[in-house]
Parts: C-alpha cells; sequence; structure tokens
C-alpha cells in the first residue's frame, strides 16, 4: 500500500490569470477531464488509497468534479485554509487528518501533470534514510526554473534561483516527506517548503533533503501558454481541443486552440494559439492570436 498523500491545490495561480478568474488552477478542463482529476487518476493507478487536499481559492471548482474521491477509487478529504498555509504550513494543516501518523507521506502538486512511478521513489526515500526526497528532472529551463543543487550522492546541498548559469536539478511536484518535518513549524502560520523549511534543513542537517532523478515527462501548467502545451499534448494534438458543448462553426479555422465547455466560435473566425473560457462567443470574422478570450462577444 502506497503512504497517504497530500495533494496541494489551494493557490490562487496568479500565473494563470485570467483563467484563474473563473476556475481554480487544478479544476482547468484538461481534453474531457478537469487537471486535478488527471492527477487524482494517476495517484490511484500508482496504489494511492487515501488523499488530503488542501484548499483555498475557489473551492467549489474543485469539489464540485471531486467529491469524496470515490468516482476515482479513492478516499478524498479536505484541509481548508480561510488564510492560505503555502507549501510547508499546508502539508502541516492536512497532517492532522491523519493523527498519529509516523510513516511517510506523499505530497503531491495539484497543478502538474506526470506519471512517474512512485512506488522506487518511496522505496529510495525510507532506504536513505531522509527525511524529504524530491523527485526531479534535469533543469533543462533554468531561465524558467529554480534549480536545486545536489552531490554525487544525490544529498542536497543549496537551491538557486531561476536565471541561474549552472547545471541543476528541476523539482516535479512529487515528494516524499516524513511527518517529523513539520514539527519545527508552528500550527496556523503559512511557511513554504523549498523557499524555508527545506532550505534550513540542509543547513542544519546535511543529508536530509535528496533528490531522487526521474526519467518520466511532466506537463507544468504554470502560465495560459503552459496550459494550451499541456492541452495539446494530452490531446496527442497539434490542431485544437474542444470540449464539452463548445461549438466552433465549420468555416472557422483554429490553431493550436482550446475552445471551453460553453464557449462558442463564429464564422469565419481564424484563432492562433488561444483559450476560449466558458460563456465567450468569438463573433464572426474575429481574428486573434495569443490570447486569453473570456468576454461574451469578442472582436478584434
Amino acid at each position: 500500500m502506497m503512504p497517504p498523500t497530500i495533494v496541494l491545490a489551494a493557490g490562487l495561480g496568479k500565473r494563470l490569470d485570467p483563467i484563474t478568474r473563473y476556475v481554480a488552477k487544478p479544476a482547468v478542463p484538461m481534453v474531457g477531464r478537469t487537471l486535478i482529476e488527471r492527477v487524482l487518476e494517476w495517484l490511484r493507478r500508482e496504489g494511492v488509497e487515501d488523499v488530503v487536499m488542501n484548499l483555498h481559492y475557489r473551492p467549489e471548482s474543485i469539489t464540485s468534479v471531486v467529491g469524496d474521491g470515490s468516482a476515482i477509487g479513492l478516499r478524498v478529504r479536505y484541509s481548508w485554509e480561510p488564510v492560505i498555509l503555502g507549501s510547508a504550513g499546508g502539508p502541516k494543516q492536512a497532517l492532522t487528518l491523519w493523527p498519529g501518523l509516523t510513516g511517510p507521506c506523499l505530497v503531491v502538486n495539484g497543478d502538474t501533470l506526470t506519471d512517474l512511478p512512485l512506488a522506487p521513489l518511496v522505496e529510495a526515500h525510507q532506504a536513505s534514510g531522509a527525511q524529504v526526497t524530491l523527485a526531479v528532472v534535469p533543469n533543462t529551463r533554468p531561465e524558467h526554473y529554480n534549480g536545486i543543487r545536489a552531490d554525487a550522492n544525490h544529498r542536497v546541498t543549496g537551491f538557486v534561483m531561476k536565471g541561474h548559469r549552472e547545471q541543476t536539478w528541476h523539482f516535479v511536484g512529487v515528494q516524499v516527506v516524513s511527518p517529523a518535518v513539520f514539527d519545527r513549524l508552528p500550527p496556523g502560520v503559512p511557511a513554504e517548503s523549498v523557499a524555508g523549511l527545506y532550505r534550513d534543513l540542509v543547513r542544519d542537517e546535511p543529508g536530509s533533503v535528496r533528490v531522487w532523478p526521474v526519467d518520466a515527462p511532466f506537463m507544468d501548467v504554470g502560465t495560459p501558454a503552459d496550459y494550451l502545451s499541456a492541452v495539446l499534448r494530452t490531446g496527442a494534438t497539434e490542431q485544437s481541443v474542444v470540449e464539452g458543448t463548445g461549438h466552433v462553426h465549420p468555416s472557422a479555422v483554429l490553431i493550436r486552440c482550446v475552445v471551453w465547455d460553453g464557449a462558442t466560435v463564429g464564422a469565419g473566425a481564424h484563432l492562433t494559439d488561444c483559450v476560449v473560457l466558458s460563456g465567450a462567443h468569438v463573433t464572426a470574422g474575429t481574428i486573434a492570436s495569443g490570447q486569453v478570450i473570456e468576454r461574451r462577444d469578442f472582436r478584434a
């Protein structure tokens, strides 16, 4: 049996604006499913049974599709955060739903898609004696992502901000953590993991934080461009994806676009690299590129 799992879903998703004015980032549609459903389905395939998800921003957009998790074959409970507690404070509160837990737990970002195998990650964590084990891939976009320094034995030695020029690892949003790590934190107080708690652990207890390199794809849904790319990769298409009742007039031309449920694209429209949100109507003859279209009657 896999460890209990915390799924982080409380963030505001500011980089994904204006899409996240309508739904929380984990609730964005992804080819017939929401992002969070795809994350949970992967966890279930990997043997996870018990999940706690933290919530803050637009929680109804997540709970309305996930419910108690039974449709996916999971037990899902929720940790409500009136104030966002961050990537370390959130897990500390979520762990109160497993009182007395002494073994490790998984902590997974609710806005990242991957299919990496979890059992080897958990086994590596337990064998090493680490307190935190981060799944990583080589950081091929240091201008876009922060980096993790580690030695030849996979012990983390430091963290660097994006824009660096050295060879580093990139954290893919999946980790195994020993609950005692969070004992350092006061309850109900916002705190960050990589940007705070883990930096302290690396400094005070060398070898307590480790990386576990994986050879698995991952998709970060951080910005509208990232979201569009992730949807097209998920749909295995270079063309466009139309969700649910979205309607595109036969004479319209769409290139690398996503049309949400309840949106319409009128006759003769020509859209490239656009996301058309629910309720939007792209009027006939509109030409647009690289836009998130949210207005009911959009002309360009």
